[in-house]
């Protein structure tokens, strides 16, 4: 028996089932192209795929429904794999557990993937019921959305028709987006020369673990832990007060997403183990004492490891520690148009030692506008150059504009208050949606964005609400059969 046995609507959750047993990292997607095409194979659709992994099914019109405007109906195939430390999963074969709790879809130990495979499941339910009427659909499936937008980036303009489209890639029932911030990244390199570690030395392993996480567009603001952060400040007070030596440190996966978890291997005289054991407890108490109201599983914890075989020289050690230190985190302004948005931000998303002398840190910075995005990519970049870091930034992507006359959106406010009878929020997002994108290649297109209620999104925390996609679910289908003709 299914674990979604029972769950409305019945056809979404068949769908997202069977795409939780499919790994699909970014720039992993084939199982799950595959998937798609042979879903339209067996449905009897046209499906088609381009050079950059993008695919096209399409579902003619209803009968008496020819008339109607095409329709474009857009997700991402890729997801967001993160895991707890502690928790056996390989993103490369093995499946996502999902779990029914306390009115809510999450996962066992790792993300859930409604982000967006929601999006996905119920593309294809609308695709597959022969009952639901609508004019024509172009349902978009992009790839790589997670890790760069190159799905996106890449498509053609003409590889779809439709004038009107509908994102699937929001969380937060009772809100239609209908703007978006720009992105890009800013990625940094340093070396250092390799020392041999202190013959009178011991080793200690110092992890920060616990924080939530979250992700670095629509949780920027919230004030979550950053455990490359806080591993950081650590790891400059302890370098103040006492003679260490680092050896590792390895904190955060994603670029998109707020660090959750830090590690890093220092090398102290013997004599001073224990007294530095703890001033790492202190400082445990210290930050828990500040962060304790928002980060309640927040854990620092300090053990003897074995010795490693090199550490890093002082020199670099120091400008590593204080770039960091300076590197800017979290909101750099708030929009003056929309209230409660964010206009710029920029995450710290990782740093690690990625070989015998090299360390990558990775940084997000996104904006409404986009010399706001720039400028905040110039700040990051100064803290990293004055350590002798060379930096690099991506092309990143553009904002998406919003058009309060929008057709699509007065069509999805009415259905709203129809089915609902109340009013829907109307914002921009912070979060980066590859509308942006689709606009710049195809100027005048009307689209807008909604979706169920995710939480947590690129976290093992991540949950979906189950009232909210049959929410989403009754909204799309009525937005459908209230397109207008051509």
């Amino acid at each position: 028996m299914s674990i979604f046995n029972g769950l409305k609507p019945e056809l979404v959750w068949t769908y997202f089932e069977e795409i939780c047993k499919i790994p699909r990292l970014s720039k992993d997607e084939g199982r799950i192209r595959a998937y798609l095409m042979q879903f339209a194979r067996q449905n009897n659709l046209c499906a088609k795929e381009d050079s950059a992994g993008n695919i096209l099914i399409v579902k003619e019109a209803s009968p008496g429904m020819e008339d109607r405007k095409t329709v474009v109906l857009q997700s991402h195939m890729d997801m967001v794999g993160e895991k707890n430390a502690d928790h056996p999963h390989d993103w490369a074969k093995d499946p996502i557990i999902p779990v029914v709790k306390d009115g809510w879809v999450t996962a066992s130990g790792t993300t859930l993937g409604a982000d967006d495979g929601i999006g996905i499941a119920a593309q294809m339910a609308i695709l597959a019921d022969k009952n639901i009427a609508t004019g024509k659909l172009e349902c978009l499936f992009t790839t790589d959305e997670e890790s760069g937008m190159t799905g996106a980036i890449n498509l053609s303009p003409d590889f779809f028709e439709g004038r009107i489209l509908i994102n699937l890639d929001s969380e937060d029932e009772g809100i239609l987006f209908i703007g978006c911030a720009g992105g890009m990244d800013t990625v940094a390199e340093m070396t250092y020369t390799v020392d041999a570690p202190d013959y009178d030395g011991e080793a200690l392993e110092i992890s920060v673990t616990g924080l939530r996480g979250g992700h670095s567009g629509d949780e920027i603001h919230k004030g979550f832990g950053n455990s490359v952060k806080i591993m950081n400040r650590i790891l400059w007070n302890l370098s103040n007060e006492f003679i260490i030596a680092l050896a590792s440190f390895d904190g955060g996966n994603l670029r998109n997403a707020i660090p959750r978890e830090a590690f890093a291997t220092i090398v102290v005289n013997r004599n001073l183990k224990e007294n530095v054991k703890k001033r790492v407890e202190e400082l445990n108490d210290l930050i828990k004492d500040e962060l304790g109201h928002i980060e309640k599983e927040l854990n620092i914890s300090v053990k003897d490891v074995s010795m490693p075989d090199r550490v890093m020289d002082k020199d670099n050690h120091s400008k590593l520690l204080a770039a960091i230190n300076c590197c800017p985190h979290g909101p750099l302004a708030w929009s003056t148009e929309m209230e409660d948005l964010v206009e710029t931000s920029t995450n710290l998303a990782s740093v690690k030692f990625v070989d015998n002398n090299r360390i990558r840190i990775v940084t997000t910075q996104r904006s409404s506008i986009e010399s706001s995005k720039i400028d905040a990519g110039s700040m990051v970049a100064s803290c990293m150059k004055l350590a002798g870091a060379r930096v690099e930034h991506s092309a990143g992507y553009p904002g998406w504009r919003p058009n309060i006359s929008s057709e699509i959106l007065k069509i999805t406010i009415e259905a709203y208050r129809t089915l609902f009878s109340k009013e829907p929020q109307v914002r921009a997002i912070h979060a980066g949606l590859e509308c942006g994108l689709i606009y710049e290649k195809n100027k005048g297109i009307d689209m807008i964005s909604f979706g169920p209620t995710i939480r947590g999104a690129h976290t093992p925390e991540e949950r979906l609400e189950i009232k909210t996609a049959l929410m989403f679910w009754d909204l799309l289908l009525e937005v459908l059969a209230r397109i207008p003709k051509k």
